[in-house]
């Protein structure tokens, strides 16, 4: 019996991780408010803890968490009326992570390209999630400069403009599975949830809610970048009985406006990386009707959770349809694919083969199950 505890505590030490999540300072973790990195990474930090992993969140002062928390600041810069730059408390991020490197297995970057000096230097385990859109002209450049630097793309349509890059895998975005809850009986409007920006178009979601003359209800932050878009492109179309703007929202009112909206409408124009808001819909059993841009096609399946179209008169037709689509459909596809620990789980499969502690390599040196992701 002796040797059989030994082999169980070997077994144990092997999975068990130890690991550092490093966020960006703009938003608490979780966020306040508005959020979607930060969203993921107090998801993912939540999970790896409740799975006995050592995890160490590196994130702003006033955030919160079930694992260790080494803060950076006091508050989350884009809610904090004193914070001017940004920037300089990433800086201070990474140097503070850096101080406490050797403690971890592995240490996942969520603060895009601002580690990769130290990494390209360092002899520690490293991972980089993108969150961002990479078909900036300027990006080519700078990741031709950092071709070793390990990396995960939130979607795989993500990694289009940079194919040569050192990708590790694909992780989609997972959320808890008690987070939001079913609701089969919506009522009759439709919703518009993320930010108002030119890329977003919540003007076609307002077009289109008039055109089929259904309320629709838009719960949206307004960046500085884009208050003046808001003032002179939205503002005026608010002026309809059918639309009610309500600002920014936390997940219980997310979760009301979700659940009883008929559908969300995402009919973005820019290659979205992913859209937490389409797996947020689905997990309130509601329906997406999205524009095929980016990750789309990869999150929502055409005439089972939702309606990909490709013109306002689709979209329109897709209003009238959606009572086609199963509400326990949308719910059951989120709890299969769009859980945070089947994403904990895929983080995990990398993590370990970065860090050496995963068998089953072929003989090519390359892990197996990394194969599978990436493929």
């Amino acid at each position: 019996m002796a040797w059989l505890l030994t082999d169980a505590c070997k077994f144990l030490t092997i999975l068990l991780m130890r690991i550092a999540q490093v966020s960006p300072l703009y938003e608490s973790v979780p966020p306040k408010q508005y959020g979607g990195t930060e969203r993921v990474v107090h998801y993912l930090t939540e999970e790896l803890h409740n799975q006995g992993h050592d995890v160490t969140l590196f994130a702003s002062g006033d955030s919160e968490t079930s694992a260790k928390h080494i803060p950076v600041g006091k508050k989350a810069s884009r809610l904090d009326p004193d914070s001017v730059d940004g920037l300089a408390g990433h800086f201070a991020l990474i140097e503070t992570v850096e101080k406490h490197a050797t403690e971890f297995d592995i240490i996942h970057s969520h603060i895009d390209y601002l580690y990769f000096p130290i990494i390209k230097r360092s002899k520690h385990s490293y991972i980089t999630t993108l969150h961002g859109r990479l078909d900036l002209p300027e990006l080519a450049y700078l990741y031709k400069e950092y071709p070793e630097i390990p990396l995960v793309s939130i979607s795989d349509s993500q990694r289009n403009p940079l194919p040569s890059a050192n990708w590790m895998g694909t992780v989609l975005h997972g959320l808890p599975l008690n987070l939001y809850k079913f609701n089969p009986h919506p009522k009759d409007y439709v919703a518009f949830v993320g930010r108002v920006s030119p890329e977003k178009r919540v003007d076609r979601a307002i077009e289109l809610a008039i055109r089929c003359d259904i309320p629709v209800k838009i719960a949206a932050k307004v960046d500085k970048a884009d208050e003046e878009y808001f003032e002179q492109m939205i503002k005026p179309m608010l002026n309809n009985s059918l639309v009610e703007f309500i600002g920014e929202i936390n997940d219980r009112e997310k979760n009301e406006l979700l659940g009883d909206a008929l559908a969300l409408l995402y009919l973005i124009d820019w290659p979205e990386p992913f859209g937490l808001a389409m797996i947020e819909s689905m997990a309130c059993g509601t329906p997406v009707i999205a524009f095929k841009c980016g990750s789309v096609p990869e999150v929502i399946d055409p005439c089972s959770t939702g309606f990909i179209v490709k013109s306002m008169e689709d979209a329109e037709k897709a209003v009238k349809n959606i009572s086609l689509i199963s509400r326990e459909v949308c719910r059951k596809t989120f709890e299969t694919r769009f859980s945070s620990r089947r994403m904990a789980h895929d983080y995990l499969e990398i993590y370990q083969y970065l860090s050496g502690k995963q068998a089953g390599k072929d003989d090519t040196g390359v892990s197996k199950n990394i194969k599978k992701l990436t493929a």
